[in-house]
């Protein structure tokens, strides 16, 4: 099963045409082949987002973990991540995927400042650093994002479970969260105060 991020806006007027233009593909965006030759040539930058549920006083009280199928038709869990395009900012990035894997009524509350938790570094050899990715070597920078509405997984995403932080940070939950984000799940807890 491969699951690709559709192309946001592959109709926009300013898609490139002509001489090695690919029809379909908006400015910013990587056809499958282009980006497969990408990734094996340079890591690529992803932002991921820890969804966290807070009180009055703005204390985690509940972490989201996204339910889906991997590409060897696997159920695991994972975190809010994606690419960020050419020319995207990183709160553009952050919000597009937290409205793509939550849905437009989570109301995800952007850190003021784009600084991350943490920088994680996923290589596609195992053992390398805690993080692994089969297809690609990427650096992502990671958020914990206060999410305010209802949320409505979509995309890949098959269900979107709201954990305590003990829960979350769980042996049993780190194992079934893919490429290492257990790892990246407790430091995201650890940030904000929360680890067991």
């Amino acid at each position: 099963m491969e699951v690709r991020t559709p192309d946001p806006d592959p109709d926009r007027d300013d898609t490139p045409s002509g001489e090695g233009a690919l029809p379909g593909v908006g400015p910013g965006w990587l056809s499958d082949l282009e980006l497969e030759q990408v990734r094996q040539r340079m890591p690529i930058l992803y932002v991921e987002a820890v969804p966290v549920r807070v009180d009055g006083l703005g204390q985690v009280t509940e972490v989201g973990l996204l339910l889906r199928a991997n590409a060897l038709g696997e159920i695991t869990r994972t975190v809010v991540s994606g690419r960020v395009m050419y020319g995207e900012t990183l709160r553009d990035a952050l919000f597009r995927h937290l409205e793509k894997d939550l849905g437009p009524m989570a109301f995800p509350q952007l850190p003021a400042s784009p600084v991350p938790f943490m920088v994680a570094e996923y290589f596609p050899i195992p053992g390398v650093s805690a993080f692994h990715d089969d297809r690609q070597h990427a650096v992502s920078l990671a958020y914990v994002v206060p999410v305010t509405g209802t949320t409505e997984p979509r995309q890949d995403a098959l269900e979107l479970t709201w954990m305590t932080p003990a829960e979350a940070s769980a042996q049993q939950v780190s194992a079934e969260l893919e490429g290492g984000r257990g790892t990246l799940v407790r430091a995201a807890l650890a940030s904000v105060g929360v680890l067991p």
